[in-house]
């Protein structure tokens, strides 16, 4: 029987997003890690590696192909109330002990998690856009895994879904690096980062680079992505005042346009003491991103619980443009131009052409593709 790295490796094809180096060995760009590779080596990520001078890099599979909510992923701005195609591999240049998609993500590193290889499914990209295109998706989102690792894949099927006018998007840690994000930028609309701390010692316990993610948010927003920035409010871990102040504050630094989402934790994974996150705890969190300047900020995970933080209003004349209940859009009232109906300015966001096609009500069980 096959070892998950035999399997994932015959699952392949040479990179883009690298450059070699003298030795035989290869700095591979696709993360904020940058490793340098030498032959017969693997990458932080556990499935980039050096063949013979060459990066191979993942091609051709999925563990997880699923239309769901774009709401889940969760993008409030972007084509609510249509599906999103989501579609993962497997692997993570991070390894976050709160992670809810660890054994997608920590596969090739936590041998508790390699039970994944029994996900795997060979697909082609024609393939996988057939399969948005039959359920009715929008929008194509690479997601389950840390997308930035597999981002050829992505833009493999991202250029194919683009040719019949359909979306596309990340959910990624924002650990990127600006050759990934030129890379992206042709093939890719939005962009949601997770904004896990603000603390630089912290990220570095996770595998990852404090500034590497804010200068991903702030380039990723500055090239024309639409953006949306998650933070995952744990207790005692990222809770605090001051905490919570800095993240804000840095978002409504680059745009106070940016929604950000804070969303309630449930213990998971390795970090089984914290409580899980109470609704105080994430209305002070959203309260707080209003005072910084932000003027779309939601609290996500305990519907029905936070009030008027499920809803967009207009931040103009206060209009109730989108309610929502956790996943399920209730109410839709911006125009087919994107304006409010009250005051007519502008609202941030990526608005579907026709409001007719917004579904409201609950969007029935997610469905499996394969």
């Amino acid at each position: 029987m096959s070892t998950l790295g035999e399997l994932l490796d015959n699952l392949t094809t040479e990179g883009e997003l690298y450059e070699p180096l003298d030795d035989g060995s290869v700095r591979c760009l696709a993360c904020g890690h940058r490793c340098v590779i030498k032959p017969g080596r693997r990458g932080a990520c556990q499935v980039r590696f050096n063949r013979g001078g060459k990066l191979m890099v993942p091609w051709g599979y999925v563990a997880g192909l699923q239309a769901d909510p774009i709401e889940k992923k969760p993008f409030y701005h972007f084509m609510p109330g249509t599906d999103a195609l989501t579609f993962g591999m497997l692997g993570c240049d991070m390894h976050c002990p709160f992670c809810q998609n660890w054994l997608t993500s920590q596969a090739m590193r936590d041998p508790a998690a390699n039970v994944a290889g029994r996900f795997v499914r060979r697909i082609t990209p024609e393939a996988v856009v057939q399969a948005a295109l039959r359920t009715g998706a929008s929008t194509m989102a690479s997601s389950y895994n840390e997308p930035l690792i597999s981002g050829e894949w992505a833009v493999g099927v991202f250029r194919l879904a683009k040719q019949h006018g359909l979306k596309t998007v990340f959910v990624s840690n924002g650990h990127a690096t600006p050759e990934a994000l030129e890379f992206l930028k042709p093939w890719l609309d939005g962009y949601k980062v997770d904004l896990k701390t603000m603390d630089p010692r912290e990220y570095h316990k996770l595998g990852g680079n404090l500034n590497r993610v804010l200068d991903t948010i702030r380039s990723a927003h500055e090239m024309g992505f639409w953006v949306e920035v998650v933070t995952l409010v744990i207790p005692g871990y990222n809770d605090s005042l001051g905490m919570l102040m800095d993240a804000a504050r840095f978002i409504a630094s680059v745009s106070p346009n940016i929604p950000w989402h804070v969303t309630a934790f449930h213990p998971d994974y390795k970090m089984t003491d914290p409580p899980p996150t109470s609704v105080e705890t994430l209305i002070r969190a959203a309260e707080i991103g209003q005072e910084a300047g932000l003027h779309f900020v939601y609290a996500g995970n305990l519907p029905g619980h936070v009030g008027e933080y499920e809803t967009t209003f207009c931040p103009h004349c206060g209009a109730p443009l989108i309610r929502r209940w956790g996943y399920v859009i209730e109410e839709y009232h911006i125009t087919a131009e994107g304006t409010c109906p009250r005051c007519g300015k502008p609202v941030p966001g990526v608005w579907p052409a026709d409001p007719a096609t917004v579904r409201l009500g609950g969007p029935g069980r997610p469905r499996l593709v394969w």
